[in-house]
C-alpha cells in the first residue's frame, strides 16, 4: 500500500484530434486532477502522404511537462497512452527514420486487398482475434516494404515512442500491441505465423511488456530540457494501458462480471471484458474484435458509429453560420417527437465524411420515408433520429455480446465524451434495459492514473487495485 503521502503523477494522453497533459495531486486523501496543457493535433500532408507532425507533438509535451513541474515539488511517475496502430520507424541511432504515417493514409488499400484475395485476412482473425482492418499496423508495415524500408528496420507504436523518449527504452505495451494485428492474444506474445505469412521481421518488433511495467527513471532524450526542474529528479516512467480505449475501460470501477461498456465519442466501442478471446466464425462475421485490457483480460467489442454522425450533419447544415453548440442541440433534440423510422447507423455510406444530412435523407428515401428538410433549424430533428438509432443499435450489439460470450449482462458503463449526453443515455437505458453507470469524459486519463498508482504501490497489472484507484479518482454522477 502507498503511504499517507500520496504521489503526484502525470498522465499524457495522445489523441488524433487533441493531446492532453494532466497532473494528479492530493489534498490529504482527496484527489485533484488538473488538465495542465491541451493542444490540437491533426495529420499533415507531406510529400503526398498523410503524416503526423511528431516534432511539434514532442515540443508541446515538453511545455506540458514543464508546467506540471511548476505546480508541485516532486512528480513520482509519468505514463503515456494514445491512439493505436500508428508507429515510428527508428534508424541506427534510434531516431525517427521519417515522419510517421497517419492511419488514414491510403497506402494500405492495395495491401489489404491483396491479402484479402489470398485469404490471409480470414486467417488473421483466427490467429490474433483482431478484425482485419486496413489501418492496422500489420498492413502499414507491409506497405513500408515497396518504398525501400528494410523489414528489419525497428519500429515502435506512437505512445511507446514517447515513452522511450522519457526513459530510453523502446518497448511495446500489451494492450497497444494487440491493435497491431500481430499478437497471439491467447499466448500474449508476438505471433510468429503472422509475421512469416506477411513477410515481416520479428527482429524489428519491440520487446513486449505488460501493462503497468516500471521502465525506470526519467533519463531518455526528453530528460534534457527538463533537467532544471527538480520535480523530475526521482520520476519513474510507467507504461499504463498504452491504448487509450484500454485506459478508458480501466477507469471503470464496477465489480462483478455482469457489465458491459460503451466508450462513447466520435465512434462508439460497445463491448465487455472477458478472460479469453472469442475467435469463432460468428464473432468474426459479426465484426467483433479481441484486444488487450489491463489485468491481462480481453476487451471484446465492436465498433459502432457515434457522435461523428451529429458532427458531420452539423458541418453540412450550419456551413453558413448559425452553428449549434452540442448542449443546445441535445436539449432541442429531446423535445422532438420520436422518429418514424430508424437509421442503419453502420451503413458504409454513413462512415464516410461529407454531406451527412443528405446521405441520411437518401437512406430514408430508400425506405419510403419522407426526407428531413436540410437546413440549420432542422438539426434537432436529425440529432433525435441519430440518437434514437444509436440507442437501438447499442441494444442489438449488446444482445450479440451475450450470445457470443455466454454472459448475462445487467449493468452498462458509459465512458468518454458521449457520457455527458443525457438524452442518448436515457434512450440507451430504455432500449437495453440495463442499469446505467456514467464515467467521466476524460476516462483514459483516469485509467492511466489508476494503473500508475497500482504500480507505485507494488501491484502492477492487478485488476482489483486498478479498479480500487479508479474508484478513488472518480466520483459517481447521474447519467
Amino acid at each position: 500500500m502507498l503511504s499517507n503521502d500520496l504521489p503526484n503523477i502525470v498522465a499524457v494522453d495522445l489523441g488524433a484530434e487533441s493531446c492532453r497533459v494532466s497532473l494528479l495531486q492530493w489534498h490529504g486523501r482527496t484527489p485533484r486532477i488538473d488538465l495542465v496543457h491541451r493542444f490540437p493535433n491533426a495529420p499533415v500532408v507531406y510529400e503526398g502522404s498523410l503524416r503526423w507532425d511528431l516534432d511539434r507533438i514532442i515540443e508541446e509535451l515538453h511545455i506540458g511537462l514543464a508546467r506540471c513541474a511548476e505546480r508541485c515539488r516532486s512528480i513520482a511517475s509519468v505514463g503515456v497512452d494514445g491512439w493505436a496502430v500508428d508507429y515510428v520507424r527508428l534508424n541506427g541511432q534510434r531516431a525517427p527514420l521519417a515522419a510517421p504515417y497517419c492511419y488514414r493514409d491510403l497506402r494500405t488499400e492495395p495491401i489489404f486487398a491483396r491479402l484479402q484475395e489470398r485469404g490471409i485476412n480470414d486467417d488473421l482473425f483466427r490467429l490474433t482475434g483482431v478484425q482485419p482492418l486496413r489501418i492496422n499496423t500489420l498492413y502499414q508495415l507491409i506497405a513500408d516494404n515497396p518504398v525501400g524500408i528494410a523489414p528489419d528496420t525497428p519500429w515502435v507504436n506512437l505512445p511507446e515512442y514517447v515513452t522511450g523518449l522519457l526513459c530510453g527504452q523502446f518497448v511495446s505495451e500489451y494492450t497497444n500491441a494487440t491493435h497491431t494485428g500481430l499478437i497471439d492474444t491467447r499466448r500474449h506474445a508476438w505471433c510468429d505465423e503472422v509475421f512469416n505469412q506477411c513477410g515481416l521481421s520479428l527482429r524489428a518488433a519491440p520487446e513486449l511488456v505488460a501493462t503497468g511495467t516500471d521502465l525506470g527513471p526519467l533519463r531518455g532524450p526528453m530528460r534534457g530540457p527538463l533537467e532544471s526542474n527538480p520535480a523530475f529528479e526521482a520520476t519513474r516512467v510507467i507504461v499504463p494501458a498504452c491504448h487509450d480505449t484500454a485506459s478508458a475501460v480501466a477507469a471503470i470501477a464496477l465489480d462483478g462480471d455482469d457489465w458491459a461498456y460503451i466508450s462513447s465519442g466520435t465512434w462508439s466501442l460497445v463491448g465487455t471484458l472477458i478472460e479469453q478471446p472469442v475467435t469463432t466464425d460468428a464473432a468474426y462475421a459479426s465484426g467483433f474484435t479481441n484486444l488487450g485490457a489491463a489485468g491481462g483480460r480481453t476487451c471484446f467489442h465492436k465498433n459502432v458509429n457515434g457522435m461523428w454522425l451529429v458532427q458531420q450533419t452539423i458541418e453540412q447544415l450550419c456551413a453558413g453560420g448559425n452553428r449549434w453548440t452540442m448542449a443546445e442541440l441535445i436539449s432541442a433534440a429531446e423535445r422532438v417527437e420520436a422518429p418514424d423510422g430508424l437509421l442503419n447507423v453502420d451503413a458504409p455510406e454513413l462512415l464516410l465524411p461529407g454531406a451527412m444530412a443528405s446521405v441520411i435523407n437518401a437512406q430514408r428515401l430508400s425506405r419510403g420515408l419522407e426526407p428531413i428538410e436540410e437546413r440549420a433549424s432542422a438539426a434537432p430533428a436529425f440529432a433525435a433520429l441519430i440518437f434514437h438509432s444509436l440507442a437501438t443499435r447499442y441494444a442489438a450489439v449488446l444482445r450479440d455480446i451475450e450470445t457470443l460470450t455466454g454472459k448475462a449482462l445487467h449493468k452498462l458503463a458509459i465512458v468518454g465524451g458521449g457520457s455527458l449526453n443525457q438524452f442518448l443515455n436515457r434512450l440507451t437505458t430504455e432500449s437495453t434495459g440495463l442499469e446505467l453507470h456514467c464515467g467521466v469524459p476524460e476516462s483514459s486519463t483516469i485509467g492511466n492514473f489508476a494503473v500508475q498508482l497500482a504500480t507505485l504501490e507494488g501491484q502492477p497489472n492487478v485488476s482489483e487495485r486498478v479498479r480500487y484507484w479508479a474508484r478513488i479518482l472518480t466520483a459517481p454522477r447521474e447519467c
